[in-house]
């Protein structure tokens, strides 16, 4: 499970719903929404990690 900084809890979260995404110039992330507050959260994971998800 993917994990991000959320900024309104002020700690690292489990995301739910959590989708990849790749940004134009290659690089992946991941979006979804803190389960404690419902903050939209976002980490960008890099050129090297889309190798290791896909």
């Amino acid at each position: 499970m993917a994990t991000a900084y959320c900024l309104k809890c002020k700690c690292t979260r489990d995301v739910s719903d959590p989708r990849y995404e790749t940004l134009k110039n290659g690089t992946l992330t991941v979006k979804g929404v803190c389960p404690t507050c419902g903050t939209k959260l976002a980490r960008i994971l890099g050129k090297a990690a889309k190798g290791a998800i896909r």
